[in-house]
Parts: C-alpha cells; structure tokens; sequence
C-alpha cells in the first residue's frame, strides 16, 4: 500500500494495520476479478476459451505469490557444525528465480548468486536455494529482493559476512514500454566482510 510523503511513520503504521486486519478476499472474489478485468479488454469470459481462466489465473498467483505464507527464517534454523573452522567464501551460482514487480506484475525471470563466508556454522546449500524462492515469489522490485535475501542470512546464520547478486530480464521493460529484449538488471548486496566489495 503506497502512502504519500506527508504522511508519518506512524500514520503509515496505523493504517498498515488497518489493511492488514481486513478480511481477505474469498477466492470466488478474485475469480470474479478476473472476469471483469476480462471484460475491460474486450474479451467475453463466457466463452469456451475463458470460461475457466478465472481459476486457473487465481491458482497460477497463489503459485506465484508463495512467498508470503513461507518462512524463510525457518528455512535457516538448520544448520551444521563447523568442526575444521572453514572460514573462506562459499558460493552458490545460478540459482534461478521467478518473481513479479510490484509496478505491472510482469515476470522478472533471473538467476541468484550468494556466497557466505561460515563463522560457527554451516548450513545446507538447498537452504540457500529456498531462501531465495521464499523472497522471489512475492511482489516486488529486484533490488528490495536482493537487500532482504542478504539481510536474512546475515541476520540468521550470522556468517562473517554475506554477499549477494541478482541477474534479471523484466517483463515490464522487454515485452512492454520501451520493449528491449535481452536487457539484464544486476543487483549486489554485501555484508560484513563483503562489505566493501565490488562484484558485478
């Protein structure tokens, strides 16, 4: 929910949780959505084609929209001994995503890189990889998804430090607008040791 710039944090909490203690919408109320946004492009939803897109859209977002009912703090609760003390960079490349930005709720389709660097720690490398899935399927801009996916494991695994890259193509600019395909968006987020490293 988008507030103006004259309004303070704590008019903006306040109405956060107002929005937020509201019911949430039955799934035949977003079907019936999906109809009238139907409509609004000149398409008859009663005809064959369509008549069972309604559905088919509403369980294709809750797909999409995963994210918000997984945690990914849990995802980290799992870790393992470090018993040798290995304190070098652990890296994970190419971790593919799908997310959608929150401006046209068109695709960004990429890959994520992450290195660690372990301190007492360790943990699963499908850990990492969850992680990941559990900030992307939500609605939102590549470079708030690569900041939250550094600051989550920093802030739970407690590595040393924690570096992240983000490589996308988004569906907004290369099938929409100004229509550039191929266009890759990078985004880094570093922590602790990584700090003040500059990867792209």
């Amino acid at each position: 929910m988008e507030l103006s710039n004259g309004v303070n944090k704590k008019q903006k909490k306040y109405v956060t949780q107002q929005f937020e203690q509201r019911p949430k919408p039955t799934q035949a109320q977003a079907e019936a959505a999906v109809r009238v946004l139907l409509e609004y492009m000149g398409e008859d939803p009663l005809r064959e084609g369509l008549q069972e897109t309604p559905s088919r859209v509403v369980r294709a977002w809750s797909e999409y929209c995963a994210g918000y009912s997984s945690d990914p703090v849990t995802v980290l609760k799992k870790t393992f001994e470090n018993p040798e003390e290995y304190s070098e960079p652990v890296v994970l490349r190419d971790i593919s995503f799908v997310s959608h930005c929150e401006h046209h709720l068109a695709p960004i389709n990429g890959f994520a890189d992450i290195a660690y660097i372990p301190s007492k720690r360790i943990v699963g490398i499908s850990k990492i990889a969850r992680v990941v899935e559990c900030f992307a399927r939500r609605l939102q801009t590549q470079e708030t998804m690569t900041a939250q996916i550094a600051n989550c494991i920093q802030d739970n695994l407690m590595p040393a430090g924690t570096a992240v890259r983000t490589r996308a193509t988004h569906a907004c600019m290369t099938n929409r607008g100004v229509c550039k395909s191929g266009t890759l968006l990078t985004a880094t987020a570093f922590k602790g040791r990584f700090k003040n490293c500059l990867l792209y």
